[in-house]
């Protein structure tokens, strides 16, 4: 064991984290880190902590940054990470008197978590961007095909006739409440740690409302401890992003097995399926796959942000600083490709509707319209009825309508119950099955279409809370610019 002591950094130290945390942070940060920088000297300026002079000649001094030269600088060791890298060639600039004034009445702390917040809801508007535009072309399918019938399965089994329509709305509506978590999530988000300084604010007089609504936050996180300790407004959006992934996999795995050719229900435009290199004649739906190894890596990515903050100190913690937060990017990075990916894919995609059709007919599917005719028409209980059907299909031999129609028709005579043949033809009708199934949520037309109405206009809703909602991100970044430039020009 040797006795020598390196200085900070030592190699293997720098090599294996300071260098992973410096290209993060150049590739994730930058920007938002300036942000922070030019609201912290307007607020001092503002709350009289620094002077005109000062203020002016930091804010001047950001202006002046060589931008690509930081994101594309080496790390060498010479600074601990990106922070010191920046307010070096800040006092380059500005003059160490006046940029080592910048620092006042702040950590490196609460400027990491507002910066983390800053990116993260960004990302959340990412993600409802690639999200709203699915449900666009998912409410399309389902307008144009709202009374195309279909089998509905459950366990793998063909079950009863539905429409192609009412399959795609129930994925519009999960997609809804991805919005919902969304949106909540980001309210929470959205809040300023800027003033919990390392964790207990500072003896200044800061104004954190300033700083707040200079880079576009709409609430502060109050307490200054649990600014800087508490990791639900992460944890909560991972948890938020694996359960729209989990759905968004379960989605793509339907659309899969419909592109077999056994289903033969979907088929993608030629721009979005790869032939083999050996096998001239396939058609490999492989965006279908890289959406569904997307969404599952956006969904485990999610889960190790939560495994890695688990029983971990309720105070200041790399574990969900630094290392964390690419984790964090990277979650929401495939989660935006996956939908994205799925929503052109599906925007070109045909179905054949005729093979649905006919499938929709076959495997007694109706029957449990057979039954319900019974008891409506005769006044049996459902088990008497269920019990009558399916000792009728339990003898069939074939898919014969027909045939299964006469055999059912002398069992109800056999057991004195008066019913017409005509009503028993009806029962197997799949149009008919899905007709008469128009209560709310049901899968006739007439039920449907309140679902699409209502549907189409909660998405211009949601469409409009993003658009105000980055209108209003984009208002502070103007607001910011405004006050950076009137110190600056009333110094000169």
């Amino acid at each position: 064991m040797s006795n020598v002591s390196s200085s900070f950094p030592a190699h293997i130290y720098r090599e294996q984290v300071l260098a992973h945390i410096f290209a993060d942070a150049q590739h994730l940060f930058l920007p938002s880190l300036l942000e922070i920088d030019r609201a912290h000297a307007v607020m001092l300026y503002r709350s009289g902590i620094i002077s005109r002079d000062t203020a002016s000649a930091c804010l001047q001094g950001i202006d002046a940054l060589n931008i690509e030269e930081l994101r594309s600088s080496i790390y060498d060791g010479s600074v601990e990470d990106l922070f010191f890298l920046v307010e070096k060639k800040l006092a380059d600039i500005a003059g160490e008197e006046h940029a080592g004034r910048l620092h006042t009445a702040r950590s490196r702390n609460d400027i990491d978590l507002t910066m983390y917040r800053m990116v993260l809801r960004s990302n959340l508007l990412n993600i409802l961007d690639a999200s709203l535009t699915l449900r666009s072309v998912l409410l399309a399918i389902a307008t144009q095909y709202r009374d195309a019938l279909m089998p509905a399965y459950t366990h793998n089994q063909p079950a009863q006739p539905t429409t192609l329509g009412h399959y795609m709305m129930a994925m519009v509506e999960v997609l809804e409440r991805d919005a919902e978590r969304l949106i909540a999530c980001f309210s929470r988000v959205n809040r300023s740690p800027l003033g919990a300084c390392a964790i207990t604010t500072t003896g200044f007089p800061i104004q954190r409302d300033l700083t707040m609504r200079l880079l576009g936050f709409n609430g502060l996180v109050v307490n200054s401890y649990g600014a800087i300790a508490a990791v639900d407004y992460v944890a909560e959006t991972c948890s938020m992003l694996a359960t729209a992934m989990l759905s968004l996999g379960r989605f793509t795995q339907d659309m899969l097995l419909w592109s077999t050719a056994e289903f033969n229900f979907l088929r993608l435009s030629n721009g979005y399926v790869q032939i083999s290199s050996i096998m001239p004649q396939k058609r490999n739906p492989v965006p279908l796959e890289h959406t569904r190894i997307l969404a599952s890596r956006a969904l485990t990515e999610s889960q190790s942000v939560l495994g890695s903050l688990h029983n971990t100190p309720f105070a200041d913690m790399n574990d969900g600083e630094d290392s964390l937060q690419p984790l964090v990017a990277l979650a929401f990075s495939d989660a935006q490709r996956a939908l994205t990916l799925i929503a052109g894919a599906l925007s070109e995609a045909t179905f054949n509707t005729e093979q649905m059709r006919v499938r929709a007919g076959t495997s007694f599917l109706p029957v449990t319209e057979v039954a319900d005719t019974l008891v409506r028409q005769t006044g049996i209980s459902f088990h008497a009825a269920h019990t009558i059907v399916s000792a009728a299909v339990k003898s069939a031999s074939s898919d014969d309508v027909s045939a299964f129609v006469d055999d059912l028709f002398s069992r109800t005579q056999a057991s004195g119950l008066s019913i017409t043949k005509d009503l028993l033809q009806q029962a197997m009708d799949p149009e008919y099955f899905v007709a008469i199934r128009n209560i709310a949520g049901g899968p006739a037309v007439s039920a449907m279409q309140p679902q699409i109405d209502r549907a189409s206009r909660q998405l211009l809703l949601d469409q409009q809370w993003m658009t105000a909602t980055r209108a209003s991100l984009g208002e502070a970044k103007v607001l910011l610019q405004s006050e950076c430039e009137s110190i600056i020009q009333a110094h000169s």
